[in-house]
């Protein structure tokens, strides 16, 4: 050396500036060429500064000759290289940094892998052909990866940034990688933001397993990915964002999904209400998520399976996914809690290749409303079996296009406080509410289904208004056949608000859907009780029919008088009290004792005996009906 303070011996000119500019802490620039075993010894026996100067390594548009190893290195003072051209991968293996910036540089990988620096760590506006290996990297500020552009070799990762920690945020806005970034259990304590980012193929993974963001992770405004997006068992502690992001699954094997987010837990809502296309499964089963999940004018297209999966789902706010949302490939929300409301209004879902089912939400319990309204369109089946809906399952407005032959709505066991079924048009395919449970139910004649069960349907009020004639049709569409349930409960319905002649037509048209399953004899008992008191809901029935017995029987006993019997004395022969005689079983006025009818009377006799009886029967079978319904 010259002196103590002056460069190495043997350093040429352009590496003499590098010393001194390095000790005035100034840019250095208009080199074309330092050696990376200078800069090296330049860092590990650093130079005190020129007095009011603060000692610091700044390169501009300089070539980087040789290796410049710093591994397991402490380095004082910032490192920013700009526009630096490397000719073998910087090592910084273990090195312990104050900052380091490396901006519009070009180089052949970066090897910092447990590396520690107390500010920031900037590899922006790079090329990189090779690999970043940032592995278990500690910032202790900001890591910034914007802009970089990353070619691995053949196999490698892009990016490999495994269990890197950063006490503020992360940010790899505009990152282009042509291969695999590897986030899995980093921890980020504020924000991890990657707007603008492309991961294209081959093996374009986003890898954030167990990852944990103290604050929101940002991945729209044009983030795409060419492979899987894995936030398995991430949290996440504010927003979760999607906005105009792009995601194109691997491939259609079990598990290629092109965002998997289950077990993971969102402090905040998931926002991809605007632009977001994904092409492949997305799954967030067993996710947690505080707040909303807004999917409103989403694409997501996967039409050999699932296309979201959001089954156990603890969703706290609300599940949008109307506005024009569009899914081709079963939406799976089996058992999925939603605190607010469940929201595909304008949504259009088409189920997959392989299953009839566009929508399986069996056991969901959601704490608002849940509508499917205002030009809902499904190709496929809706299954809502053992569903909880707190406020109203509207349909109106809906359309259901499911197989003619096939079911189009099942709702079985389902509990809402108000069922719309106000459908744009009549649903292809067969509607099932058996066991389903609402205080109200409002429908459109228009509209009803070609095969609807009502099984065990249990309702409060009806809308709208019908008299039981118009509504019988309504109960007459179960494609299983006759089942007494739907006639009682309506019927219970009319009775409740004072509509008790109504509910008498209800129940006798239950008697007449009855007669056809019973065997014969039974069916000639149900049509007599029919024709005569019909079933015991039309009792003047009976009276009318035995007024007019009384007036046959007594003008033809007035005219052809029966022969007095036995040996006298006899009452005066009355043939009005003889003919009631004869009606009314069990009921001895004294006429047929002392009278008896010859010739072609007697068969008129034997006709009032047995038509007496008979009514007599059918009057106490249709009182006992009506007595145990009451």
């Amino acid at each position: 050396m010259a002196d103590d303070d002056g460069p190495p011996a043997g350093w040429d000119e352009g590496e003499c500036r590098m010393w001194e500019a390095y000790r005035r802490g100034e840019w250095c620039e208009g080199l074309p060429e330092v050696r990376g075993a200078a800069v090296r010894r330049l860092l590990l026996t650093a130079p005190p500064p020129h007095p009011g100067h603060l000692a610091r390594l700044r390169l501009r548009g300089v070539r980087i000759r040789g290796e410049l190893d710093l591994s397991e290195a402490v380095v004082r003072g910032a490192v920013r290289l700009r526009r630096c051209r490397f000719d073998e991968e910087p090592r910084l293996e273990g090195a312990q940094l104050e900052a380091l910036e490396l901006d519009e540089c070009r180089l052949p990988g970066l090897r910092a892998h447990s590396a520690r620096t107390a500010r920031e760590f900037n590899v922006t506006r790079c090329t990189v052909d090779g690999t970043l290996d940032l592995r278990s990297l500690t910032v202790g500020t900001h890591l910034s990866l914007e802009g970089t552009k990353v070619r691995p070799g053949p196999g490698e990762a892009a990016i490999d940034a495994r269990s890197v920690a950063v006490d503020e945020s992360l940010s790899a806005t505009g990152l282009d990688c042509a291969g695999g970034f590897y986030l899995s259990n980093a921890r980020v304590q504020d924000l991890l933001i990657l707007r603008g980012a492309t991961i294209s193929t081959p093996r374009g993974n986003l890898q954030m397993s167990e990852l944990t963001v103290g604050g929101g992770l940002y991945m729209g405004r044009g983030f795409s990915c060419a492979g899987t997006v894995n936030l398995c068992g991430a949290s996440i502690g504010a927003t979760l964002e999607l906005l105009d992001a792009t995601l194109t699954g691997p491939g259609l094997d079990a598990g290629d999904h092109a965002l998997h987010l289950g077990c993971a837990q969102v402090g905040g809502d998931i926002q991809a209400e605007r632009g977001l296309v994904v092409d492949g499964p997305i799954t967030l089963a067993d996710t947690t998520v505080r707040g909303s999940v807004v999917l409103r004018g989403a694409r997501l297209n996967h039409p050999s399976g699932t296309a979201l999966t959001a089954a156990r789902a603890h969703i706290g706010g609300d599940l949008d996914c109307g506005g024009g949302l569009s899914a081709h490939g079963t939406v799976d929300l089996c058992d999925a809690r939603i605190g607010g409301s469940l929201v595909l209004d304008g949504a259009e879902l088409t189920a997959p290749d392989s299953s009839p089912t566009a929508l399986s939400a069996h056991g969901i319990d959601v704490g608002g409303v849940a509508h499917f309204s205002r030009g809902f369109t499904v190709h496929g089946k809706v299954g809502m079996s053992n569903a909880t809906v707190r406020s109203s399952l509207s349909f109106k407005g809906a359309i259901l296009d499911a197989a003619v032959d096939g079911e189009a709505l099942v709702c079985r066991g389902t509990t809402a406080a108000a069922l719309f079924l106000q459908f744009q048009e009549p649903p292809r395919g067969g509607v099932d509410l058996s066991r389903t449970k609402a205080a109200l139910i409002w429908d459109e004649p228009a509209t009803w289904p070609a095969s609807l069960i009502l099984d065990g349907t249990v309702y409060d009020i009806l809308r709208p208004t019908l008299h039981a004639e118009e509504r019988l049709p309504w109960l007459a569409r179960d494609p299983q056949g006759f089942a007494p349930q739907p006639y009682e409960q309506l019927a219970s319905v009319y009775q409740r608000h004072g509509r008790d002649a109504d509910a008498r037509t209800v129940l006798v048209a239950k008697q007449r859907s009855l007669r056809p399953t019973l065997a014969f004899p039974a069916r000639l008992w149900s049509l007599l009780q029919d024709a005569t008191v019909g079933y015991g809901y039309r009792p003047l029935r009976a009276v009318w029919l035995l007024l007019c017995l009384l007036a046959v029987g007594s003008a033809l006993f007035a005219t052809w008088h029966p022969h007095p019997v036995g040996g006298g004395p006899y009452p005066r022969f009355q043939p009005v009290i003889y003919t009631l005689d004869l009606l009314l079983p069990l009921v001895d006025l004294g006429q047929e004792r002392a009278y008896e009818p010859s010739g072609a009377m007697q068969w008129a006799g034997i006709v009032l005996i047995g038509t007496g009886w008979l009514l007599a029967t059918t009057v106490a079978a249709g009182a006992g009906r009506v007595l145990r319904r009451s």
